[in-house]
Formats: C-alpha cells, sequence, structure tokens
C-alpha cells in the first residue's frame, strides 16, 4: 500500500534525501517549496499526512495551517520547528498541529513520526462500536464526534485522544497511554504536546470542559456530569 504524504519546505537537499528515504517505507511524497503553492495542493489533494516547515515564502508554516484548519480540513500535519523554539511549537499544536520535530533532525527520526502518524488505526476493541459517555458519541468507523448532539471538528490526534479516553470512561488514563494512541509514541521530558492537544478538545466543547478531568502529574479522565 502506497501513502500520500505532502512536504511543504524550501530546502530542496533536504526534500531530495526524504524522497528517497520514504519512498523505501511505500510513501510517495509530493514536495512543494512555497506556503501559496503548499496550501493550494494541501486543499486540492488528497494527501494522508502534511510535513509543514515553520519558516516558508510567501505565506508562513502557521499562517498555512491556521487556513487549512479553517477550511475544516483534518489532514494530519507534522510541523517542522527551529530547534529550542518552544513558543513555536505550541503555537504550531494550538492551531492544529498533530505533532512537531525540531530541527536539525536525524532524517531516521522523521521517517518513524512518519510512519507513527500513518498507521494509526482503530483500536480492534471497538471497530464499529459508537462509543458514548458524558454527552459525547464517537462512531470510530466514520471518524465522527458529537458533544452534547453539537458536531464538533477534531483533528486525528484530537479525535484518537478522546478515542482513547472514551474507551476507558470513568478511569485515569496516562500521559503516555494518551501518546501512543493519538501519536504512536511515549512523550518526551517536558514535552507539552498532549496538554495543547487537550486543551484544544476542552475549546471546542459547547459547554462543561470539566468533563475531562486533569490528574496532575498523571493524566486525564473522562466523569460523568452531574
Amino acid at each position: 500500500m502506497t501513502h500520500n504524504v505532502l512536504l511543504i519546505d524550501d530546502d530542496a537537499e533536504m526534500s531530495a534525501m526524504l524522497t528517497e528515504l520514504l519512498r523505501r517505507e511505500g510513501v510517495e511524497l509530493t514536495c512543494v517549496e512555497d506556503g501559496e503553492t503548499g496550501l493550494e495542493k494541501a486543499l486540492r489533494g488528497d494527501f494522508e499526512l502534511i510535513l509543514l516547515d515553520v519558516m516558508l515564502p510567501g505565506i508562513d508554516g502557521m499562517q498555512l495551517l491556521q487556513r487549512l484548519r479553517q477550511q475544516h480540513r483534518d489532514t494530519a500535519v507534522l510541523m517542522l520547528t527551529a530547534r529550542g523554539d518552544d513558543e513555536d511549537r505550541v503555537m504550531g499544536l494550538e492551531l492544529g498541529a498533530d505533532d512537531y520535530l525540531p530541527k536539525p533532525f536525524n532524517p531516521r527520526e522523521l521517517v518513524a513520526r512518519v510512519k507513527a502518524l500513518l498507521r494509526r488505526a482503530p483500536n480492534t476493541t471497538v471497530i464499529n462500536e459508537t462509543l458514548k459517555f458524558s454527552g459525547f458519541a464517537l462512531d470510530p468507523t466514520r471518524a465522527e464526534v458529537t458533544c452534547d448532539e453539537a458536531e464538533l471538528i477534531l483533528t486525528p490526534t484530537e479525535f484518537d485522544i478522546l478515542r482513547a479516553l472514551m474507551q476507558q470512561p470513568g478511569q485515569l488514563v496516562s500521559k503516555d497511554q494518551l501518546s501512543v494512541a493519538a501519536l504512536g509514541r511515549k512523550l518526551a521530558p517536558f514535552d507539552r504536546s498532549l496538554d495543547v492537544h487537550i486543551s484544544n478538545i476542552r475549546k471546542k466543547l459547547p459547554a462543561r470542559s470539566e468533563r475531562i478531568q486533569t490528574v496532575r502529574g498523571r493524566g486525564y479522565r473522562l466523569v460523568e456530569l452531574s
């Protein structure tokens, strides 16, 4: 099976290297070097994943991601950020990126992240079952979710996090469990990505964000509202 992935980055040398590396993993990489063309491709193409650099000619990666999500396109996005620039990472996650990788990176690490994002699939224990709890109704086969009967527009990572919580209603789900379920990896020390994703989900709820409860230092759980 061939996967279609879009790379938006103006580093031609890196693009050529990743094209060859990912081809060996069954990934067909389409490369674009500027923001405007990248946005057009992202909106018109049928891509499973977008690799998006922050610094781009034309519109930058943050603007591109914002416009993409405003169009309710839920394609998974892996942001490529400058090493040590925590502000860019958090901003990208808040705008709807699924994961991030700081530059310069080991190409093999990028390939591993790509494979993890591409192989995410519904847990086999809940195939074809609609999950319902605390006002949520989540259909894993159609990738649709409502809260208090209002449709929620979630990114792939947000959807997978909520699904993992709903599979264990009322129970604590650790941060590592949620990260593995949604991103295919455990959290690194000081990695805030999961907290930002949870915050994004809460902001999208029509009411009562406290139904997603934080257990400080340990993880999260869904609770029934009284």
